[in-house]
């Protein structure tokens, strides 16, 4: 690996070869470069990384996003879907309104449901249960990823169950794997300041640990640019890395931007593109055990996405058809995009498109 280092700098050249001979990065490491303006190497570091990973190769799926309910005990300062019961725009979908929507909007070769939705206590556990059970029994063919860890610690608290028992109730009803979501950034500091009134850190992580220790492979999320400091997002990511050592069990790392909707959290304007860049860069080298790095259409916008794959990413997400959560808080990207789209999006930054499934077995390759 030949990496020209475009603003000389002792730290970076040493980091450099950190990289080019495989060797993992520290705390600091990852503080200097969020410090650093030298965003081009950064990039092409992290490039390299991805490049002996997966080639050119860049991964999305067909599929759509569905959502039970927006009622939400939890009051986190982010957050603009969420309602109380009651309140003017509050819903709580039936089994048979799910279907109802689907239908309106599936087609053939579509591969999962990427289920989210608030933490609703006037509902109990069964419903979630039930839910999952009707969308398998209807739509077998098509793979369910739903509800975040987060969401694992709320049904365990509802029912009475272990993490564990409430995890293997939902896969025996037809659950394949967790949604990323609820980990914001995993410091009990950033989350009693943001009001992440849902799991902790620890919760957050062992919830994780006992979906892998099942055979669940799932998801990991970071959601910055609000009032966590660079030392918390760096951590957020070690945390990540020291959990994937040991269960191996984590698919994907998407670093999602907070969007701008709430300037009481802290949130006064959409994170800067040059920060966005450099997240998905730093992801790529801190979490260097997790195969993909998720560039999120959705948060970072179509053009942004595309120039992400050359600085560490390797997956757009999906086709989606309808997301919610980013564009309630003010998210500015298309809602879905189709496939062909998608795989423009792909080409147009001269990377290889791949169709997968949501375990990352390839589908179909467009050369």
């Amino acid at each position: 690996m030949s990496i020209i280092i475009s603003n000389p700098d002792q730290r970076m050249a040493e980091i450099a070869e950190k990289v080019k001979h495989g060797e993992r990065l520290s705390l600091e490491d990852g503080v200097f470069l969020y410090q650093s303006d030298d965003l081009l190497t950064i990039g092409q570091l992290a490039n390299e990384v991805n490049l002996r990973k997966n080639g050119k190769k860049v991964y999305f799926i067909d599929n759509m996003s569905l959502y039970f309910t927006n009622v939400c005990e939890a009051h986190c300062a982010f957050c603009h879907f969420r309602r109380d019961e009651g309140e003017e725009g509050a819903y709580t979908l039936t089994p048979e309104e799910m279907f109802e929507y689907i239908d309106q909007h599936i087609h053939p070769g579509m591969r999962e449901f990427h289920i989210a939705q608030g933490h609703n206590p006037h509902l109990p556990f069964e419903y979630y249960v039930n839910c999952i059970r009707a969308l398998k029994e209807r739509y077998p063919d098509v793979t369910i990823k739903a509800h975040t860890a987060a969401e694992i610690e709320f049904f365990s608290r509802i029912s009475g169950l272990t993490y564990k028992e409430v995890l293997q109730t939902l896969m025996d009803a037809g659950l394949a794997t967790l949604t990323g979501g609820g980990a914001e950034i995993l410091s009990e500091r950033y989350r009693k300041k943001m009001g992440v009134g849902k799991a902790t850190t620890d919760q957050w992580l062992q919830v994780q640990r006992d979906a892998h220790s099942l055979g669940l492979k799932t998801h990991a999320t970071m959601l910055y640019g609000s009032i966590e400091t660079l030392e918390e997002r760096i951590q957020h990511m070690i945390l990540l890395r020291e959990l994937q050592d040991d269960t191996n069990g984590f698919m994907v790392f998407i670093p999602n931007s907070v969007q701008p909707a709430n300037v009481n959290a802290g949130i006064k304007r959409r994170v800067a593109a040059f920060d966005d860049l450099k997240t998905i860069a730093i992801s790529r080298l801190m979490v260097d055990n997790i195969p993909h790095i998720k560039a999120y259409f959705i948060n970072l916008g179509t053009q942004l996405a595309q120039i992400a794959l050359s600085f560490g990413a390797s997956d757009v997400h999906g086709t989606i058809v309808k997301e919610r959560i980013s564009h309630a808080a003010g998210a500015l990207s298309p809602e879905g995009l189709t496939r062909d789209e998608l795989v423009w999006l792909v080409k147009g930054a001269g990377r290889i498109p791949v169709e997968r499934d949501t375990f990352y077995n390839e589908i179909k390759v467009y050369e």
